[in-house]
């Protein structure tokens, strides 16, 4: 029997460092181009979400991800304009480093004051879900 049709599969990736900062890229290519983004991108064929996710973060920003913890999965047919993509997201705290734009990324930096910034997406959204997950008890440290 064939495989049925899909939406693709995405990873987001939340990072925040020991300043509270949010690690945002700017985004090189269409859609959203110039848009203020969580690093992320598609999961490759035989790679578990949690490795896309390492791997999209390191390509885009040169951080490397320690521990992840799930933040949700977003599955909105319309949250990307490309097509129906179903995203895992997840948070990950660095305690320091210095990105450094690459891949598909025009630009990425340590924003303090990001909730006012109009983001790619739906990563309002999964910023204020990451939020609710920071600030409950047992939150990821």
């Amino acid at each position: 029997m064939p495989l049925p049709r899909t939406p693709a599969l995405t990873v987001d990736c939340v990072v925040i460092d020991g300043e509270g900062r949010l690690l945002l890229i700017r985004r090189k290519n269409p859609p959203y181009a110039g848009k203020y983004a969580l690093p992320g991108g598609f999961v490759d064929v035989g790679e578990t979400v949690e490795d896309a996710c390492r791997r999209e973060l390191k390509e885009e920003t040169g951080i490397k991800a320690g521990r992840l913890g799930l933040i949700g999965v977003y599955s909105d047919p319309r949250r990307d304009p490309r097509g129906h993509t179903c995203s895992v997201a997840f948070l990950t705290r660095i305690v320091r480093a210095s990105p450094k734009a690459g891949d598909d990324a025009a630009e990425a930096q340590w924003v303090k004051h990001w909730s006012t910034l109009e983001l790619a997406f739906d990563h309002a959204r999964i910023l204020a879900d990451a939020r609710r997950k920071l600030r409950s008890p047992g939150a990821h440290r």
